[in-house]
C-alpha cells in the first residue's frame, strides 16, 4: 500500500485547488476523522476529544450517518464540524464523474457542511474544479498535512502514533479514520496524540474554513 504521511510539494502543486493545511503562528492542530459515523469507533473519539476540550472535523459518509443518525447527532450537539465523504465512499478516479455528484449530493441531504473530502483523497481534478466552483455545490476540499496511517493493517499502532507526533506541526491537518478498520491504532494513537500535544501546549481546533 503506497501513501505519503506527508503529502510532497508536487502534490499539494498539482491540487492548488485543495486546502493542505491551515497556516497558523500559535500552536493549533485540526484532527479530522474520515468514514464514520461509526457507533464503536466515533463514540470513542468524541468521549477522548472531550477529556481534552478539544474540537475535531468529521468527514462522514452519507450511507453511514442515515444508518447511525444518533452518533452523527451527538457529533454536532458536541459542538464539532462534519464535512462530506460522498454516500457510498466512491474512488474520484475510479468513478464516472455524473455518478461521482450524484453521490456527492446524495450525502449532501444528510450533512449540512461546505466541507468535502474526496474518499482515499483520490479526485480528478475536473471534480475537485466542479465541486470548489460558483455551482451547486461551492464546497472546500479539505486535504491534510499528516496521515496517521491508521487504516493500514500493516502499519503497528506504535508506528500509527509516531507517524503523527513526528510530522504534526502548528497549522496541520491530521487524518485518522472512525472506523471498524482503523479501530485497533485508533484506539491506541488517538489517546496518546491527545495527551502528547496538549502537554506541549497544543489546543485541537475544527476547521472553521
Amino acid at each position: 500500500m503506497r501513501y505519503f504521511i506527508k503529502p510532497p510539494w508536487w502534490l499539494k502543486k498539482l491540487y492548488r485547488a485543495c486546502i493542505w493545511d491551515i497556516p497558523a503562528k500559535e500552536k493549533v492542530l485540526y484532527l479530522t476523522f474520515d468514514d464514520g459515523p461509526h457507533p464503536q469507533a466515533t463514540a470513542f473519539v468524541l468521549d477522548e476529544l472531550k477529556k481534552y476540550n478539544a474540537k475535531a472535523t468529521f468527514f462522514c459518509i452519507g450511507k453511514n450517518v442515515t444508518l447511525h443518525s444518533p452518533i452523527y447527532r451527538r457529533i454536532l450537539d458536541e459542538g464539532h464540524r462534519v464535512g462530506n465523504h460522498t454516500f457510498n465512499h466512491l474512488n474520484g478516479w475510479k468513478t464516472k464523474d455524473i455518478t461521482y455528484f450524484k453521490d456527492v449530493a446524495a450525502a449532501a441531504k444528510h450533512i449540512d457542511s461546505s466541507l468535502f473530502r474526496p474518499p482515499y483523497g483520490k479526485a480528478s481534478r475536473w471534480q475537485i474544479k466542479h465541486l470548489t466552483g460558483a455551482g451547486p455545490f461551492n464546497m472546500k476540499v479539505i486535504m491534510w498535512s499528516v496521515l496517521s496511517a491508521d487504516f493500514d493493517p500493516e502499519v503497528s499502532p506504535e508506528d500509527c502514533l509516531q507517524n503523527v507526533i513526528l510530522a504534526a506541526k502548528p497549522g496541520d491537518i491530521i487524518v485518522f479514520h472512525d472506523s471498524e478498520k482503523a479501530w485497533r491504532n485508533l484506539a491506541y494513537a488517538l489517546p496518546k496524540v491527545l495527551m502528547y500535544f496538549t502537554g506541549r501546549g497544543y489546543r485541537f481546533e475544527k476547521i472553521n474554513l
